[in-house]
């Protein structure tokens, strides 16, 4: 039996972290994680791109992986829930944008973009009470990145 498995070791890799501007107390704080937490990981070669908002997110998105070269892009934001259905609908259209494109690069996109009730609940994501998501999505979009790289190696054979 062959076994797989990443490593979220960002030495050598071209790592995009594309972050909102909207909501920046929140969003601050999900760059920073995202940024230390690359540091740590192997200190790649990481360009940052901000956004005014996460509707702005998929074409700058589509925008690097359309370059080429990226290992990994991460997406940090934040969507307040509110009172009405918009900010559902706009999560979902967001994510369903970056997930065909993950799809279609095959590009690993780390999402960090918080749906919280309320501000509370977006600080205790960011840092506060239950880690930080953007460190979290780091973590994840590099170890997905290794995994690929091992798998695109051919190192994955066939048994007999």
């Amino acid at each position: 039996m062959q076994v797989f498995e990443g490593r979220p070791d960002g030495a050598g890799k071209r790592v995009a972290v594309v972050a909102t501007r909207w909501n920046e107390f929140v969003v601050k704080e999900l760059l920073d994680g995202a940024l230390d937490e690359l540091r740590r990981s192997g200190d790649p070669e990481v360009v940052v791109v901000r956004v005014p908002g996460s509707w702005e997110v998929p074409p700058a998105v589509a925008a690097l992986l359309e370059t080429g070269g990226w290992d990994a892009v991460v997406v940090v934001g934040c969507i307040l829930q509110g009172a009405t259905h918009h900010a559902e609908q706009l999560a979902g259209d967001v994510a369903g944008a970056l997930m065909a494109m993950q799809n279609a690069y095959g590009v690993p996109i780390g999402w960090a973009v918080l749906t919280p009730e309320d501000a509370g609940q977006a600080m205790d994501r960011a840092g506060l009470k239950m880690g930080n998501k953007g460190r979290e999505a780091v973590l994840a979009a590099l170890e997905a990145a290794d995994l690929l790289g091992q798998l695109r190696a051919g190192v994955v054979e066939p048994e007999d």
